[in-house]
């Protein structure tokens, strides 16, 4: 063997190196730092009492009806001031968490597309998406601003990897925890967070009302956008069915701890389209103003309605 293969057949085991290196980077992510989200399987009480908490529900593109829900909130002069999110709801409830408009959402929901936010990975086992871009769409937008830092008050749910416990994120990097509680398995590769990895709310807590209740919240709004069995098609695949039905039934027991529910008026299926983005907003919007007196007379026997929220 000349001096000449050996070296190329070198260079080749080199490269293959560094491409398997590169893949393994591209395929794993654990993020270590002094704003490492810190996960609490139990929410303590907040001080200030939080007024009123909104928690929205996990969903994909169903939660953009989310939008349509704070839209009728806003314009009702409802003010909240703890936002519980799941997935698709800790993006949404982040940003307004921030202080956008429920009209600032909708619009930053039609710009770009779906590789706005995600970017692809090379090991399917591990999910198809990586994360990346999400986590740094969520900081730049968020301009960097920690959980505790926004102007109201978040809690994001997920769920850690090994033992499927439900947990929440309160305080540190808030790309990071939207992340988390999106990791979808299969489709958006699961977080590491000091070591530990986290995944999708939605796989063990997809409506974390629990979270705002031990938060102290005095009233809590929850928001639904889980499709109903009933209003499955004939074509629905077994598969389907079995996942909304697992996931209705682990949000029964959290609807019941609210004090208000709005479950938005959608259907079966969903689309990842941005025209199915405006459909799930326009009906989270109508579901949200066939709610509104029922809420309002509901806040009212409260004694909410009078009251400034506490900053």
């Amino acid at each position: 063997m000349n001096r000449c293969t050996i070296t190329l057949r070198s260079a080749v085991h080199a490269a293959f190196a560094t491409l398997t290196a590169l893949l393994a980077g591209c395929g794993s992510f654990n993020y270590t730092g002094p704003d490492s989200p810190r996960a609490l399987t139990a929410v303590a009480p907040l001080d200030p009492v939080p007024r009123i908490a909104l928690v929205l529900s996990s969903g994909g593109p169903r939660g953009y009806a989310h939008i349509g829900v704070m839209r009728v909130l806003e314009e009702a002069g409802i003010e909240v001031d703890l936002l519980v999110g799941t997935s698709v709801g800790s993006l949404l409830g982040a940003f307004w968490a921030d202080g956008r408009s429920a009209a600032e959402l909708d619009a930053l929901s039609q710009t770009g597309g779906p590789f706005t936010l995600f970017d692809l990975s090379p090991f399917a086992d591990r999910g198809w998406i990586h994360g990346q871009r999400l986590q740094d769409y969520v900081n730049t937008r968020l301009g960097n601003k920690s959980i505790e830092q926004l102007q109201r008050r978040l809690v994001v749910g997920a769920t850690r990897r090994d033992d499927k416990t439900p947990v929440f994120f309160s305080s540190g990097n808030a790309g990071v925890s939207v992340r988390a509680s999106s990791a979808v398995p299969g489709i958006l590769s699961p977080v590491g967070i000091e070591h530990i990895e986290y995944e999708d709310g939605d796989e063990s807590l997809p409506l974390a009302v629990r979270a705002a209740r031990q938060a102290g919240a005095r009233y809590i709004i929850a928001v639904d956008v889980t499709p109903r069995p009933e209003t499955a098609p004939d074509d629905a695949s077994p598969a389907q069915r079995e996942r909304v039905a697992k996931r209705r039934a682990r949000i029964a027991p959290e609807a019941m701890q609210a004090d208000y529910v709005i479950h938005a008026d959608l259907a079966f299926d969903a689309s990842p389209l941005p025209s199915y983005f405006q459909y799930a907003r326009a009906a989270g919007e109508r579901s949200g103003r066939l709610h509104l007196p029922m809420l309002m007379a509901s806040l009212q026997r409260a004694g909410l309605l009078a009251e400034r929220p506490a900053r």
